[in-house]
């Protein structure tokens, strides 16, 4: 069965006034918005904003870094913003996606500023990065690389706009949502729903974030990092591992509106392609022990890609979050799909020009 949205209308041509851009060759970072007119799958047309942060020199092939509900435009420090980014660790100057070697976008999604409350699915994020791509004068990426919520994101994009980017790396998300793992996060959300009918949403939207620390990482990891005596503390017991989760909570609940947790959270859940319908090649990579997307998922995700698929399995005591602890294996990964993908256009542009 196809998930393909028949009634999508073909990808606009680019606007002509792309053909007169200029060249630079010093990298610069740039933060902007644009204002689209989005047919959205569950929620009828809007219009919205859309933020991006584009980092790098403009002669140098665009990759697009994609994260997972929490992950936001500022991928890493630059010199322009200084401040610390959501993946520091897979960029810098030794990185695959250094940015003297690519120029990268990253994006704000839909929602995640808490004023978009309605579903939301992985579709109208796909279609709005390529109303960005046009209004950037992009005409293609050289490569989408999407982490948990973005792999999701990827997949649409690679299945509704295939001709926008020339290669998609998949790092722990798969077709559709996972029947365990949506049963995680709806419990989550009903924590948070809790919160708010006690008139102590931050106080729900905490506890849905340590539910969820719980489901990003693996028993390894706590029975390595918390294996202490629990204590008493004013007459109640408390295990090692709550002042963690405490803090996560509260990291999170200082940055995140509730709503926006709660209909990104969704989004997941309402996420699903046809692996057949993907027509970019695909690296998929998948972690042993990630309990949000088995590995399973993932081999049946490379098996519906059939040529265009490849899979890389890791095996990372952090599980979900494998993607942001286990930098350089990442990094590895990218190195060799992103040298093949630059071998591939250098061989296409030299055919068309024989």
């Amino acid at each position: 069965m196809s998930f393909v949205n028949t009634a999508l209308q073909a990808d606009r041509p680019i606007p002509a006034t792309c053909a007169a851009s200029t060249f630079e060759t010093e990298p610069q970072a740039v933060r902007g918005q644009v204002t689209i007119h989005l047919a959205m799958r569950h929620a009828g047309a809007r219009t919205l904003v859309l933020r991006y942060e584009l980092t790098g020199a403009r002669h140098l092939p665009v990759v697009l870094v994609a994260g997972g509900i929490s992950a936001h435009r500022h991928v890493a420090a630059n010199r322009t913003f200084s401040e610390p980014g959501w993946a520091d660790a897979l960029v810098g100057p030794d990185r695959t996606l250094a940015a003297h070697r690519h120029r990268l976008l990253a994006i704000d999604y839909l929602g995640a500023d808490g004023q978009l409350d309605a579903p939301i699915d992985t579709a109208d994020q796909a279609d709005a990065i390529v109303q960005l791509l046009d209004l950037l004068c992009i005409a293609q990426l050289r490569a989408f690389v999407g982490y948990s919520y973005g792999a999701l994101v990827g997949l649409q994009l690679a299945t509704r706009h295939a001709g926008r980017l020339q290669r998609l790396v998949a790092v722990s998300g798969a077709h559709r949502a996972h029947p365990y793992a949506a049963a995680w996060r709806a419990l989550q959300r009903k924590a948070v729903a809790l919160g708010q009918l006690q008139c102590a949403e931050a106080q729900g939207l905490s506890l849905a974030r340590q539910f969820a620390m719980l489901s990003y990482r693996t028993p390894e990891e706590f029975s390595e990092r918390f294996d202490a005596a629990p204590e008493i503390i004013n007459g109640h017991v408390r295990c090692a591992a709550e002042d963690y989760l405490d803090a996560a909570g509260a990291s999170y609940v200082a940055r995140t509106p509730a709503v926006a947790y709660l209909r990104l959270s969704e989004s997941i859940d309402l996420h699903r392609i046809d692996p057949g319908d993907v027509a970019v090649p695909t690296v998929v990579v998948a972690v042993e022990g990630d309990r949000l997307v088995p590995l399973a998922d993932s081999v049946a995700l490379v098996e519906g890609l059939g040529t265009r698929g490849q899979l890389r399995v890791m095996r990372s005591p952090y599980g979900h979050d494998a993607f942001l602890k286990e930098a350089d294996r990442i990094d590895s990964i990218l190195a060799s799909v992103l040298r093949e993908t630059a071998e591939a256009a250098a061989a296409d542009t030299a055919g068309a020009s024989a």
